[in-house]
């Protein structure tokens, strides 16, 4: 498993022509909170947020990035409001492979190796893969080579040269990422990801394609990948962890997935693997 480094996955949001106001009155209807909520929550009070929102009154660089926080907005996002509204970016965007990071990649090397046998991989904001384990190198086994130059995790699992063929329900779980993906974008101005989710939501999906299976019940607590390897039915069921309270764009659009066994069979298959 290596660590790559990669260019910025997202393109900076560039500041909108009509200032700050818009782009936070923008964020506070996507969080589909009213003025007045906003205003208790940040300490302020409606009539502020109002003139804040129609350009009436020019936020402090204090308060644009108390409402980016109540606000939830993420952190390459906070910059672009703070270029709007006329201040410095606040976070830093360090390249993966600056010596600065060092702590952070040996730390997600030890985490994803540590997880072995069960697949583990960290993927940038444009789902570029800059990290691995071998659990998700065994599951990458007859995967056409251009798709892993460099790779990327929507492609690879979507594509029919990638994984899409062996996965049984390919169906529900093309549903899941697409899904995932259409929520990235209501949060981030991004062409680089419009244009994956444009290109793999474009790839044919065969009309034989396989959806759920009827099989034994299985006591599920989320929806699994059940993907064939070697003549066997493995199951998942992934999680994503990001960095909490992340001060730099490059972490902050980090994710950490992890695939746990979804049922017993594949639990110990995967321990035979080690044993």
């Amino acid at each position: 498993m290596t660590m790559v480094a990669t260019e910025a996955s997202v393109s900076a949001a560039a500041p909108d022509a009509k200032g700050v106001g818009p782009l936070l009155r923008a964020w506070r209807e996507r969080r589909r909170l009213s003025q007045l909520e906003l205003a208790l929550r940040a300490d302020s009070s409606a009539r502020h947020i109002s003139f804040v929102e129609t350009g009436r009154s020019r936020p402090s660089e204090e308060m644009v990035l108390r409402l980016a926080e109540h606000l939830d907005v993420p952190v390459r996002e906070r910059n672009a409001l703070l270029l709007a509204a006329g201040y410095a970016p606040r976070y830093p965007e360090t390249p993966l492979d600056d010596p600065a990071l060092d702590a952070l990649r040996d730390g997600m090397e030890r985490l994803i190796q540590g997880y072995e046998p069960y697949p583990a991989l960290v993927v940038d904001a444009g789902y570029t893969v800059v990290a691995a384990n071998r659990g998700i190198t065994m599951l990458l086994d007859g995967v056409a080579e251009e798709l892993l130059s460099p790779p990327n995790a929507m492609r690879l699992t979507l594509h029919p040269d990638g994984l899409a063929p062996r996965i049984r329900n390919f169906r529900e779980w093309r549903g899941h990422l697409v899904a995932q993906m259409e929520r990235q974008l209501a949060l981030h101005r991004s062409d680089q990801l419009r244009a994956l989710y444009e290109e793999v939501t474009a790839y044919p999906v065969p009309e034989d394609a396989p959806g759920e299976e009827p099989r034994e019940p299985v006591p599920y607590f989320a929806l699994p990948m059940r993907i064939e390897h070697e003549g066997r039915i493995l199951s998942f069921v992934s999680s994503i962890s990001t960095f909490n309270t992340p001060m730099d764009v490059t972490v902050a659009e980090l994710a950490i997935e992890t695939f746990l066994p979804a049922d017993p069979a594949t639990a110990k298959y995967l321990q035979t693997l080690v044993g």
